[in-house]
């Protein structure tokens, strides 16, 4: 195999790991901050879920950065294409973000009831908005994207903001928000007690329920949708020119992939049998369990969208001869050579200090403990 075609083929691979650490790492604190009024019916019981994810949480936004940097770095014209295109989603993301330190910083400052529901509501939205557009995100992937590009490669979105939230993509949207929900509430479960804990205990098991149906509904709706497929020109070795190809939509196309090979029938399959095992797990009592197929549930429904729809990442509904590909969105070879010997050693780094510091602030948090902690959110 040519080298570049393999480098290609790995950093594929690895910002499919990047959005997985992303969904599992960052959709757990966020699932979370999303149904924190359910989990806790007191001011001091949400001060206790707060503080069960609040030596995490910023510490877990490393992988939008990395993912980010990855796409920005590998696939610069994804990245300008997304970023400029996408600009209003973008802002609304970020808007989001924005107000969640502030919620974790400034919830606790007043003893004020009214204060406190306030940032309640605004770690909420900082959760829940976050998610819902990272699934509907994965959506329009699906469905295509409007742009096109010009002679000289300046691209042009021709869609809006309304467009972005069809159902479609809104449906991927919550299903994203389900298995955040799930992924929380199996944190909660192994650091909470009490009510709390059998509060998450139920929130699990309705989010994994509502998680199934969505995945169920949104693989029916993309085997009936047109997909994408190249039907020449296009050259696994050549340079990130992604005019030279012709690429036509087919009813049913995203299903191509897995009828050539059977075997990545595997990857959606697995989703159904994390959740469901995950579900059984949590009633058993196992949380910890149920977490880690939390996190192969994240890895099966990414999966299934990385092999739907290989070798497209940006598909262009506009002009689909335009779409953006492994093959002609990439970096040079040497840029991903060196982006590759950075990332073999700062993701284990990453992993290691991660679960490091899970392993180090481990233990259940009550709200008797917060109430007598004065470090505490």
């Amino acid at each position: 195999m040519d080298p570049y075609v393999l480098l290609k083929l790995i950093w594929w691979l690895l910002l499919g790991v990047l959005l997985c650490g992303l969904g599992v790492m960052v959709g757990m604190d966020m699932g979370v901050g999303a149904a924190l009024r359910y989990y806790g019916r007191s001011d001091g019981e949400r001060r206790a879920v707060i503080n069960m994810i609040a030596p995490h949480w910023d510490g877990n936004q490393v992988w939008f950065i990395l993912g980010g940097g990855a796409v920005f770095a590998a696939w610069p014209t994804i990245y300008a294409t997304a970023f400029s295109g996408l600009y209003v989603v973008m802002l609304v993301l970020l808007w989001s973000m924005i107000v969640r330190p502030l919620g974790f910083e400034y919830r606790s400052k007043l003893p004020s009831q009214r204060w406190r529901k306030g940032w309640d509501w605004m770690l909420f939205i900082s959760g829940a908005v976050p998610m819902i557009v990272f699934g509907a995100a994965m959506g329009n992937m699906l469905e295509g994207v409007p742009f096109h590009f010009s002679w000289d490669m300046i691209s042009y979105y021709t869609g809006s903001f309304i467009t972005l939230f069809n159902p479609f993509a809104v449906l991927c949207g919550l299903m994203s928000l389900a298995l955040a929900i799930y992924q929380g509430s199996a944190m909660v479960m192994g650091r909470g007690s009490g009510e709390i804990r059998e509060r998450a205990m139920r929130l699990l098991t309705w989010a994994g329920t509502a998680a199934l149906v969505l995945f169920s509904v949104c693989g029916i709706w993309v085997s009936q949708m047109s997909g994408y497929a190249i039907t020449g020109g296009a050259n696994p070795a050549g340079p990130a020119i992604p005019l030279d190809k012709t690429v036509a939509t087919l009813g049913g196309a995203w299903l191509h992939n897995f009828m050539a090979y059977p075997v990545l029938w595997v990857v959606p399959a697995a989703v159904y049998v994390a959740v469901i095992l995950g579900m059984g797990a949590a009633r058993s009592g196992h949380s910890h369990l149920a977490w880690w197929l939390g996190a192969l549930a994240w890895v099966g429904t990414i999966g299934t969208v990385g092999a739907a729809m290989f070798p497209f990442m940006m598909p262009s509904s506009s002009n689909p001869s335009q779409s953006l590909t492994v093959w002609d969105a990439s970096s040079s070879a040497g840029t991903l050579t060196w982006m590759l010997v950075f990332t073999l050693i700062f993701i284990p780094i990453i992993a290691i200090y991660t679960s490091w510091a899970f392993w180090v602030m481990r233990g259940k948090v009550t709200p008797e403990k917060i109430e007598h902690d004065e470090h505490a959110y």
